[in-house]
């Protein structure tokens, strides 16, 4: 038996009042993440959380008349049946995957969740044999396929032109200071402070080995470094920043990858091959920062220019002279 799926049941075999039990706990479910999403974004996006909230009533009122639908035909005890008790069932995602990766992501989530509802109202109607069960599963059925559209008015009556762009202003805002802010600096500190240890190495050795040594432990140790620094100084909640994990995340990824970018060509035998490939990569790097800078940090290009690429052309050069030296 595999685990976790040899208890559960076959939606064929359900008859019409665990078919009944089993929507009002969808229903009940749905209207609950509805209410958890709107106050996870009421803060930051409150027009978007009442959106969220109406839908949230929606679902309520879905749940109301079914269960008055079963108790005017099975009587008041409603059997406990919920969606991961029936096998091949859909399932909805734990709410934390999801909260954390943003508004369009949520909405996204949102009208998955329509149409899974809709599909299953229709095979529930299908399997019905009494009348105003089956009227009652197909009119939901029909009432969540237009869920979308009415998600779409809500939209309108709350997310009207200025509102939504304020929203949008803050979601990128969030999304620079959580991801692109920390990432950025860190892919500087990695593209740039490692310039110097890896071609002193380079041009004192000539040995591609011992380079690739030194520019992975610079790399990985600098990755570490700002990580656990760009986590630990800032919780986000004072600041707005988001959370320290993503953050850290995306600093030390990035200070990792920046560090590579120059370290691993080394990995071609021929040792001026490498460097000129390494040397490539370097300038592809530094105008890579320019673009990050320039597009979502606003930098003037040419301010954005002379700080990176003078910069980092004056580490490079110092590595080169001490290691040639």
């Amino acid at each position: 038996m595999i685990p976790g799926v040899g208890y559960r049941r076959r939606f064929s075999d359900l008859d019409e009042r665990e078919i009944l039990a089993l929507a009002i706990s969808s229903e009940e479910d749905d209207a609950r993440i509805y209410r958890m999403y709107a106050e996870r974004l009421r803060e930051d996006y409150p027009n978007t959380a009442r959106v969220f909230e109406e839908m949230a009533t929606q679902e309520d009122r879905h749940r109301r008349r079914l269960i008055d639908l079963f108790k005017e035909r099975f009587g008041g005890t409603i059997p406990l049946i919920r969606r991961e008790h029936v096998a091949g069932f859909y399932t909805r995602r734990p709410i934390w995957l999801i909260e954390n990766l943003g508004l369009e992501r949520i909405r996204e989530e949102v009208a998955m969740m329509e149409r899974e509802a809709h599909d299953f109202y229709l095979r529930a109607a299908q399997r019905s044999t009494d009348p105003d069960t089956r009227k009652l599963l197909g009119d939901l059925a029909a009432e969540e396929a237009r869920h979308e559209a009415m998600a779409e008015e809500f939209e309108r009556r709350y997310l009207g032109g200025e509102e939504r762009t304020e929203e949008d202003l803050v979601h990128r805002r969030k999304f620079i200071l959580t991801w692109v802010q920390p990432g950025l600096a860190g892919l500087m500190d990695g593209s740039v402070s490692t310039l110097a240890p890896i071609f002193a190495t380079a041009f004192a050795t000539h040995d591609n080995f011992t380079t690739l040594q030194v520019g992975l432990a610079a790399a990985i140790g600098a990755g570490i470094s700002m990580g656990f620094t760009e986590a630990a100084h800032d919780d986000g909640v004072l600041s707005g920043r988001g959370s320290p994990w993503k953050r850290g995340l995306a600093s030390g990824v990035m200070t990792t990858l920046g560090g590579l970018g120059h370290a691993l060509p080394y990995l071609i035998p021929d040792f001026w091959v490498a460097t000129t490939v390494a040397v490539i990569l370097v300038f592809v790097e530094l105008w890579a920062i320019v673009w990050i800078q320039n597009r979502f940090m606003e930098t003037p290009f040419w301010r954005a220019t002379f700080q990176v690429v003078l910069g980092g052309a004056l580490v490079f050069a110092a590595g080169a002279l001490i290691g040639g030296g």
